[in-house]
């Protein structure tokens, strides 16, 4: 018999990182020394992160609720890394954005690889929240 409860907190995990997972990409295909493009990049990355922790907070609770608190702390530590991936991101992302207003030319670059890397981030976690479903889903015996 499926766990419910850790079935919606796995569905409420995946629904920003499928957004994000399809949203991000769209930014490779544009210039990021357009000022507009790149101050909506970095609303994305807010909106993203910011989501993400909230989603996990509210898994995380529905699923401690249900008593499987092994599942609980692991779903925590991705509202943690949510959180302080938000602040990493943004701190790196104003400092590029302020380097290429200033003229450096490798800022955007800068902008780049921190795009990148955001993808590879939600692109590792989502894998691994995935290939973790067959056993999420089986109530404890």
């Amino acid at each position: 018999m499926p766990d419910n409860f850790a079935l919606f907190a796995t569905i409420i995990l995946l629904l920003p990182m499928f957004y994000f997972l399809l949203a991000a990409p769209a930014f490779l295909l544009v210039r990021l020394d357009i000022p507009q493009v790149a101050q909506l990049l970095r609303a994305m990355f807010s909106g993203y992160f910011l989501t993400l922790a909230i989603a996990a907070a509210v898994g995380m609770v529905a699923v401690a609720v249900e008593g499987r608190l092994v599942l609980a702390i692991g779903i925590g530590l991705i509202a943690a890394f949510a959180a302080s991936s938000r602040r990493w991101f943004l701190r790196r992302m104003d400092a590029r954005l302020n380097d290429r207003d200033a003229g450096d030319a490798d800022a955007v670059r800068g902008l780049r690889r921190l795009h990148w890397g955001g993808m590879a981030s939600n692109a590792i976690q989502l894998a691994v929240i995935v290939a973790c479903i067959p056993y999420i889903a089986v109530a404890p015996a």
